[in-house]
Parts: C-alpha cells; sequence; structure tokens
C-alpha cells in the first residue's frame, strides 16, 4: 500500500496548504522597503518567461524572420503584450481563488466536458515537450554531433535533473531559469549585434501590415508565432505558481501579492519578447537581407551564421542559446503536465512518474518521425507544434478570462471593464485565426 501512495496520491485540490511542491512555501517581508517584497514575489514570471522562448519559438522566428524579413516582429509584440496580460489574469486566479486553472475548469463543468478539457490539454502538453525535445536533440547534434536519434533519447535523462532540482526547494530552480534566460539574452545579444540590422527595419517591422493577412503562408507562420509566444500551458502553469509565496488571506495581502506578482511577469515577459524578436531580428538581418528567404531549419542557421557574420563563434554562441532554451523549457513543462493532470483528474502522481510519461509521450512521436522522415525535417515538425499549441490556447484562455470576470468567484478583484473587454478581444481575435487556420488547411 505505502508503495502504491507514493504513486498515486489524492487530495490534492482543496487549495490549501495541501502538500504541492512550494505551496506557500516562500515568505514575504512584512513592511519595509518594496523593493524587498518585489524581490520575494520575484520568480514564478521566469519560469513562465521560460515557455516563451522555448525551441519552438526559436523555429517559428527564425521561419519568419527569414521568409518575410522584419514584418512579424509586429505579431511578436502583439502577442507578448497579451501575454502579459492573460499571464497577469492568471496569477491573479490562483491567488484570489487559492486554486489553479485546471482546478477551476474542473469544479466549473460536467465531468465530460472537463474530460474532454483535460484531453486537450495533455495534446498541448506533448506539443510542447515535442518542441523541447526536438531543440535540445538539434542543439546537442550541432555543439557536440551527437546523432539526432540519440539527442531525442538522452533528453529522457533531463528527468533526473528536475527531480533534483524539485529536492533543493523552490528558489534554486527559479534561479537556474534565470541564469539560464541570462545566458541566452547574452548570447543571442553579440549575434544580433554581428547582424548589424536596420533599424528603420525593425521599427516598421513593429506595425501590424495588412500583408500578413494576405498570404496563407505568412498567416500561417503568424499564427505559430502566436502560439508560441501565447503559451496556453503557461496559463495552468502560472496560476499554481502564483501561490507558492506566502501572502496574507486577507483583501489587502491578495491586493500586494496580485500587484507584486504582476509586475514580475511583466518584466520576464518584456525579457522574453526581446529574446523573441532577437532570434527574429538575426533571422532577417542575417538571411533575408542576404537574399536567403528560405532558411527554415536550425541546423541550416546555424552552419550559415559563422560565415555571414564573419566571425567564427557566431554559430556557438546561437547553438549554447538554443541547448538553454530547451533545458529551460523542460523544466517548467513538465511542471504544467503534473499541475493540469492533477488538477482535472484529482490524481497526484510521483514527480518522476509524471516526468517519465510526460517525456514518453513526446519522445515517441519524435522518434518516429525522426527515423522515417530524416532529422533534416525536424523544424517543420517544431513550427507544426507551435501551430497545434496556437489551435489549443482557446480552451485554456477563455475559461480563464470567465472565472477572473465573474464577481461570485472573484469578489472585489473581478475584472475591470476595460480589462474585460480587451480580454475578451484578445480571446476572439486568437481563436478566429485559429479557426480561418484549420479552415484554410483542411478545408
Amino acid at each position: 500500500m505505502t508503495h502504491i501512495n507514493l504513486l498515486f496520491r489524492r487530495g490534492w485540490g482543496s487549495g490549501q496548504d495541501d502538500g504541492r511542491e512550494g505551496h506557500r512555501s516562500i515568505k514575504i517581508p512584512r513592511g519595509g522597503h518594496w523593493f524587498w517584497k518585489l524581490l520575494a514575489f520575484s520568480g514564478p514570471g521566469y519560469m513562465v518567461a521560460v515557455g516563451y522562448m522555448d525551441p519552438g519559438n526559436w523555429a517559428t522566428d527564425l521561419v519568419g524572420g527569414s521568409a518575410f524579413g522584419y514584418s512579424l516582429l509586429s505579431i511578436i509584440l502583439l502577442s507578448s503584450l497579451s501575454a502579459i496580460l492573460l499571464q497577469y489574469l492568471a496569477a491573479k486566479l490562483g491567488i484570489v481563488t487559492g486554486r489553479d486553472l485546471a482546478e477551476m475548469t474542473k469544479q466549473s463543468v460536467s465531468k465530460p466536458v472537463a474530460l474532454f478539457l483535460w484531453v486537450m490539454a495533455e495534446i498541448m502538453i506533448i506539443a510542447c515537450d515535442l518542441a523541447e525535445i526536438i531543440g535540445t536533440a538539434v542543439a546537442l547534434l550541432l555543439l557536440f554531433h551527437i546523432p539526432i536519434v540519440w539527442g531525442v533519447c538522452i533528453t529522457a535523462l533531463d528527468v533526473f535533473l528536475l527531480l533534483y532540482l524539485q529536492k533543493k526547494g523552490m528558489r534554486i530552480l527559479e534561479s537556474l531559469v534565470i541564469c539560464l534566460i541570462a545566458i541566452i539574452g547574452v548570447c543571442l545579444g553579440i549575434d544580433v549585434l554581428m547582424a548589424n540590422p536596420s533599424l528603420a527595419g525593425i521599427f516598421a517591422g513593429l506595425v501590424p501590415t495588412p500583408a500578413i493577412f494576405a498570404s496563407t503562408d505568412m498567416l500561417y507562420v503568424a499564427i505559430g508565432i502566436i502560439g508560441a509566444t501565447v503559451m496556453p500551458h503557461n496559463l495552468y502553469l502560472h496560476s499554481s505558481l502564483s501561490q507558492t509565496r506566502a501572502y496574507e488571506e486577507t483583501e489587502v495581502g491578495k491586493k500586494e501579492a496580485i500587484k507584486y506578482s504582476g509586475i514580475d511577469s511583466g518584466i520576464a515577459l518584456s525579457f522574453a519578447f526581446f529574446i523573441n524578436a532577437a532570434i527574429l531580428i538575426l533571422a532577417a538581418a542575417a538571411f533575408h537581407s542576404n537574399g536567403l528567404n528560405d532558411v527554415a531549419d536550425i541546423d541550416q542557421a546555424y552552419l550559415l551564421l559563422s560565415p555571414l557574420l564573419g566571425a567564427g563563434f557566431a554559430s556557438i554562441l546561437f547553438g549554447v542559446a538554443l541547448l538553454a532554451a530547451g533545458q529551460n523549457s523542460t523544466l517548467t513543462g513538465t511542471m504544467a503536465g503534473q499541475i493540469i493532470m492533477e488538477g482535472f483528474l484529482n490524481i497526484r502522481l510521483a514527480p518522476w512518474l509524471r516526468r517519465i510519461i510526460t517525456r514518453g509521450l513526446a519522445i515517441i512521436p519524435a522518434l518516429l518521425f525522426v527515423i522515417y522522415v530524416g532529422g533534416d525535417e525536424v523544424t517543420k515538425l517544431l513550427v507544426f507544434s507551435q501551430v497545434v499549441l496556437s489551435i489549443q490556447l482557446p480552451f485554456a484562455m477563455i475559461p480563464l478570462v470567465y472565472f477572473t470576470s465573474n464577481k461570485k468567484l472573484m469578489g472585489v478583484f473581478t475584472n475591470s471593464w476595460p480589462i474585460k473587454a480587451l480580454a475578451i478581444l484578445i480571446a476572439t481575435v486568437i481563436t478566429g485565426l485559429n479557426v480561418w487556420l484549420v479552415w484554410q488547411v483542411f478545408v
């Protein structure tokens, strides 16, 4: 019986301090300077921001920059602003209700609907994990010449890294994530400076253009960028991570927690925007400006960067940043998968078992694709996984907007009319684009 309890532990949905890793484990200073409070609340935003710079983002941003220059920078900007608002709502839901988005959804819908939404969420996690596996395997191939099939298998070993870090505590995990983000930013920043991009092109690209909607190919990549930028699993993750802080369970305490959590995620997602923009700008400056409009593979970009930029270490920096992005995102992707399963099914799996299940479900299709299609086509799989994520986004986004706009549930923390209108607009536009894409692709 003891062994069974180690695999399956129930009763994780009470919203109280009931055994969740890190739940209300980080103390908040009472009084004192605001900076120390902000520092105490800082961390979950960066854990969430990791998902906005994973290998799937690299694939879509590289394709977008290479094929269309700076034009899709506006999509990255709008997606990032939308993500900041949605992550703010996710954190607010967790802080006010003491429950994450998966738990709230399960409690608010019928069992068949909850089961359907859980299946959709699991597909989303597999698509997310698939991108992380492929990205890490490609980085291992480029940096260490490890065959991509073996690289895919090696990614299964990160289960031990995650388990080790979880035992060390949430702050250690958050610190590692922030350090890896810094490595990604520095490596890409140096490459972008060497690429000498057009400032005029960058500023022009930040303004949306009707041409995006006139081309099916351009819109396909744009929706892929949306799926890679506004990550649906992060909405579940943030609503849970916001509860790792031991804020006061009062109206004043919750208001303070919402404010500082919003600042934390706003700053972190701003970094994510600059990293995503840097990837697209690098592709536009190095490839599109030199007439290379079909650089659609990460390994192709890696091989071309050094000769085009005239620096032998340019490609190495690119590969190191990609490896850091893959490892970073795999840590938070697993946490999100665990939160989703436990919230929808009220079954708590031991972390190692959940990790093996999640990684196995993603490794199998990745291996089959690499074996039967070939390693040269993996970027297409990355881009497709991001489109899948974009299609899954409404299933998480619409319940989030509904819950945070429900006065009976949120009380004085209900969304104001401007925020509610903006959130509904974002949900409507993204859902409409997804419906259009599915119609174009399948009909």
